[in-house]
């Protein structure tokens, strides 16, 4: 009899744990109004995306205003959802499909199933946690790809998300879109609810491509911030020219405002890009954060969703340069020779924390965000002469490298600025 209790007991045990396990799921769909467009529905409530990329600051996510952010993949999956869920974020949990690039053959029927059966163990583990909002389904398998059967394996994963998981979206993650290419995703991916598109300068021209391109869908702006280092204006000598943090703060107001925020039918949010740091050409391109301190982008966001001024605005560069030269006008000097340089910022810099880095250009470039190695910093000694005007000598070695200035404030909040420059 004893023994008896105890088997129920454990099995009314188990049911009651996943039941309760169950019940946690919020379901998600994508609904459509004529008078609203498309929306995200969560919970019987419409959401709309306001997210960051990365899975790092989620305390200043939530004090900025976002309310979602995004995994590439699973490995941290189970943390990032459980932490994202008691601070009210949700989640774009991603499934990191293997791109062409990286050697993975999509004719091969074998590695797909494999691939296959391990997002289904994943699906299975954490579709019911009630921080996930949707699945991304691979990340720019598109770039410098040649084998559509890519949409094919697109699909099958899509269509098995749904059959696990009936609570969640699908969103598949291009990098840019060309016409051919949504044509190839409405044909070979019937069961794909949201295009992601990932983009940077092209984002201008977004809204529009979508709608001549012929996509009905909804679509998210899964990546997006300042213009990429292959967008951009370069030196004789071939090194990309970054902006510096006050005009990327410009840029994220402008690109949402004027373009993400204005196409309600379809745009159903976004994922500013990249809530972190990382190298990638720079070690700054693409971070809203530097060594852990804010920029001001990241106040740039805050005002927009929370419609909030900052308290404590941080500084702005209006001008760098060096012997009197700006980035585009190619800076040329002699091995060991004194460069002079100007900095000029809309506050008084002898209130701040200046730090000086020289880099060698980076000879470790790769595509589609992957892994890169920032360059050994070279020691220098910036010694500063006026106000606004510093003085450094140039490196013996001849070659391509990038000044960095980092202007920091009392409340982990940073400005900064580089200068690509060649030694002779």
């Amino acid at each position: 009899m004893s023994n008896f209790k105890l088997l129920l007991g454990v099995f009314l045990c188990l049911a009651f744990c996943q039941s309760k396990t169950f019940a946690q799921a919020i379901k998600v769909t994508v609904k459509y109004a004529p008078s609203l467009g498309y929306q995200l529905i969560r919970g019987d409530k419409p959401y709309y995306v306001k997210g960051v990329g990365g899975e790092v600051f989620l305390d200043e996510a939530v004090q900025t205003g976002a309310n979602t952010i995004r995994l590439w993949g699973p490995e941290h999956a189970k943390t990032v959802l459980d932490d994202a869920q008691k601070r009210g974020l949700t989640v774009m949990l991603g499934l990191w499909m293997v791109p062409e690039r990286h050697g993975f053959d999509y004719s091969d029927t074998w590695a797909c199933e494999d691939q296959l059966a391990q997002f289904r163990s994943i699906v299975n583990t954490y579709k019911n946690h009630p921080a996930l909002l949707l699945w991304g389904v691979g990340n720019e398998v598109d770039l410098a790809y040649t084998n559509y059967d890519v949409w094919l394996a697109v699909e099958k994963i899509s269509a098995m998300i749904h059959s696990e998981d009936p609570n969640h979206p699908t969103c598949v993650v291009t990098a840019g879109i060309d016409v051919a290419e949504i044509k190839l995703i409405q044909k070979h991916c019937p069961s794909i609810d949201i295009l992601g598109v990932n983009t940077y300068g092209d984002l201008e021209t977004l809204p529009n491509q979508i709608k001549q391109y012929g996509w009905q869908k909804p679509y998210l702006v899964t990546e997006w911030g300042p213009n990429g280092h292959w967008e951009v204006s370069k030196t004789s000598w071939g090194s990309p020219i970054e902006q510096n943090s006050t005009e990327k703060a410009a840029v994220f107001k402008n690109r949402y405002l004027n373009k993400i925020a204005t196409d309600s039918i379809q745009c159903m949010g976004s994922f500013a890009f990249l809530w972190g740091q990382k190298q990638e050409t720079t070690p700054t391109w693409y971070g809203l954060f530097v060594d852990n301190n804010k920029t001001e982008s990241v106040q740039v966001l805050e005002t927009i969703w929370k419609g909030k001024q900052p308290e404590n605005p941080i500084v702005q560069i209006l001008k760098m340069s060096l012997n009197g030269l700006i980035p585009t006008e190619n800076c040329i000097t002699q091995s060991g020779k004194k460069i002079n340089i100007q900095l000029i910022t809309n506050k008084p810099l002898n209130n701040y924390q200046i730090k000086w880095e020289l880099l060698p250009e980076s000879m470790y470039t790769k595509s589609g965000g992957d892994a890169e190695i920032k360059p050994e910093p070279i020691t220098i000694k910036v010694k500063q002469t006026d106000q606004n005007s510093f003085e450094m000598k140039a490196p013996f070695n001849s070659g391509a490298y990038r000044l960095f200035v980092y202007i920091k404030d009392q409340y982990n909040q940073v400005a900064y600025a580089n200068f690509p420059f060649l030694v002779k």
